[in-house]
């Protein structure tokens, strides 16, 4: 695609994002259905389906990525998407939640920490990971990977043991927070619209089509990206992640207009502790080791999105009753590091 001019490439990557911000809106939706139809539960169930279906356009970009050896897009769009999804909660507190309190005051669970707990230390496994040396490869594997995975695994379990019942009152649940309800809860209207047959092909043909446009979309990025200058890593980590964001956006926005505010969390954090396990796939696809490349960049914004998930992991544990400019106190903090975050990363990579 390198070939053609600058205005083709961004229209045709605007027109690949269309396509991902709907096929995104009808996964959400399927998955409500076949995760009722197939009894699945909202942890092993629903929440998997839907962390991956959302992140269909980041498994695209890492294995076309890893497949031509680009592994530095690869690292970027992963790494950086996990800081920017989170800040996808400050978009869906704004625009999403209605009344005085805002989101971590209405989805305050203990579930919602673990999952956060589970995303802060499969980061911290990336950063240990980058620390090792690069021929440290068995059979096509790497041990920080292989770690990554469990850890999302183990944090897997653990919701599915916190969702049958904490030795807390309310079990785990704040007072006052919303009812939670998730995939598995989800009145039993919804699973009788439809046959499964249906819903399993209109879930396979978005996936498909989520699949297809993240390939366009990351050739078509990238392409446009070197026309006007634009490194790799920063594009990786900015317009890129944005882009691949858009079905967690769309998801988290339906969740939280029908009350659901917890699942809408839910698919944040679940979403981004499945992100860092794509690093296992590249591994096999490339057959080198990932994260011992990663640039300076990529370890700043792992940092970056670890201190964003401690402060909606305050945020729950505290409950903030108050909206500021209609967010909540969390979102604000979230939103100004965010910013600052990023002007760091544009100075880190000047560095570099």
């Amino acid at each position: 695609m390198s070939s053609l001019p600058l205005w083709l490439l961004i229209l045709i990557f605007v027109g690949a994002s269309v396509v991902i911000w709907f096929a995104g809106i009808q996964l959400s939706r399927k998955t409500d259905i076949l995760d009722q139809r197939f009894h699945l539960g909202s942890a092993l169930g629903g929440l998997i389906l839907l962390a991956i279906a959302t992140n269909l356009p980041e498994l695209a970009i890492t294995i076309s990525a890893a497949a031509s050896g680009d592994l530095e897009v690869a690292v970027g769009n992963i790494l950086g998407g996990i800081a920017l999804q989170t800040v996808v909660l400050v978009v869906l507190d704004v625009f999403g939640v209605k009344g005085k309190h805002p989101l971590t005051y209405k989805a305050a669970s203990l579930t919602l920490v673990i999952e956060a707990v589970t995303v802060i230390g499969v980061l911290a496994v990336v950063v240990a990971g980058s620390q090792l040396p690069p021929g440290l490869v068995f059979v096509r594997l790497t041990p920080d990977v292989v770690l990554i995975a469990a850890i999302w695994v183990v944090g897997l379990l653990l919701v599915q043991r916190a969702q049958k019942g904490l030795p807390w009152q309310e079990q785990g649940e704040a007072p006052d927070s919303a009812a939670p309800k998730g995939h598995s809860k989800k009145s039993s209207t919804d699973s009788s619209k439809g046959s499964t047959t249906a819903a399993v092909l209109i879930f396979v043909g978005a996936a498909i089509a989520t699949l297809v446009a993240g390939v366009v979309l990351e050739q078509s990025g990238s392409a446009a990206a070197d026309h006007i200058g634009l490194s790799g890593v920063l594009f990786g980590a900015t317009v890129l992640a944005l882009a691949t964001s858009l079905p967690e956006i769309s998801t988290g926005l339906a969740s939280v207009k029908t009350g659901d505010y917890k699942l809408a969390m839910s698919d944040i954090f679940g979403g981004n502790a499945f992100l860092p396990v794509l690093f296992l796939l590249a591994v096999l696809i490339s057959g080198k080791s990932v994260l011992p490349q990663a640039h300076a960049t990529d370890i700043y914004l792992t940092a970056l999105a670890i201190l964003l998930t401690l402060v909606y992991l305050l945020g729950l544990l505290f409950r903030p009753k108050r909206r500021i400019a209609r967010m909540g106190p969390d979102s604000l903090v979230v939103l100004i590091l965010y910013a600052v975050g990023v002007a760091g990363l544009f100075a880190v990579a000047a560095a570099g």
